[in-house]
């Protein structure tokens, strides 16, 4: 029923009203999900369920986040938010924009060079429109594996970053080594060997945090257990960089 609904909208509907209205829409949702199995700390909404998804991912019906903007929220707020921070968020999750849009206690700097995400800015990552030392948070989620020149954008985010300044980093991983190859070039074949039609490789954990420290960045890994009750994947891992 949802992706009928959510398919319905989006064929009469423009991109960019959806999105500017999404909440308005979502409310109508609430009573069909209303129950106390489950809570989404990003709209505090009480769910008898989430929606599943069909690659298994666990939707809010209200905000729409997804399980690893619910995680990026939390640690966030337990240990990377500070007030009076500059921070950097690259396509941010139209969840976490609302919410630390609202925020009068952080400077929020949200970026989408496509204009596919509700965003202010439109920084190129590769050559970040900004002062260096800049920022003191960077939140760049789902981000590099869609990069040709990832080594420019991870030296442009050290740039802006402040020192000890935090950046956040997360894509999709594979055991092994990176997997990148320069022939792969259509949609079709980077669906077929990077996942998604535009993905121009996909990483491993250990060859993108040795590809992070080059540029300079001290590299933190953090792997995150499930959590039912929240709708939060299992062993999520999230690269945590320090200048």
């Amino acid at each position: 029923m949802y992706s009928t609904a959510k398919n319905i909208i989006k064929s009469i509907l423009p991109q960019k009203f959806i999105f500017e209205n999404e909440m308005f829409f979502r409310k109508a949702l609430y009573p069909l999900y209303k129950g106390n199995h489950h809570e989404c700390n990003i709209c505090h909404s009480q769910l008898k369920s989430f929606i599943k998804l069909d690659n298994g991912n666990l939707l809010c019906p209200i905000c729409g986040s997804l399980p690893r903007s619910r995680r990026l929220y939390k640690i966030l707020k337990e240990d990377y938010l500070k007030p009076g921070f500059s921070v950097l968020d690259f396509s941010p999750s139209r969840a976490i924009y609302r919410t630390l849009k609202n925020s009068k206690e952080i400077n929020y700097f949200p970026t989408d060079f496509e204009n596919e995400f509700l965003a202010d800015y439109h920084f190129d990552i590769t050559q970040i429109d900004s002062e260096s030392e800049k920022f003191d948070l960077i939140l760049c989620y789902h981000i590099l594996e869609h990069i040709d020149n990832d080594t420019a954008a991870m030296n442009e985010l050290y740039r802006v970053l402040k020192k000890d300044g935090m950046a956040l980093i997360q894509t999709p991983f594979k055991n092994g080594e990176i997997y990148e190859n320069a022939e792969v070039k259509t949609p079709e074949e980077r669906l077929e060997h990077f996942g998604q039609e535009d993905h121009v490789r996909i990483y491993s954990v250990e060859g993108l945090v040795e590809r992070l420290k080059s540029t300079g960045f001290q590299a933190e890994i953090k792997v995150f257990e499930k959590d039912n009750y929240f709708g939060f994947s299992d062993q999520e891992t999230i690269i945590i960089c320090k200048k």
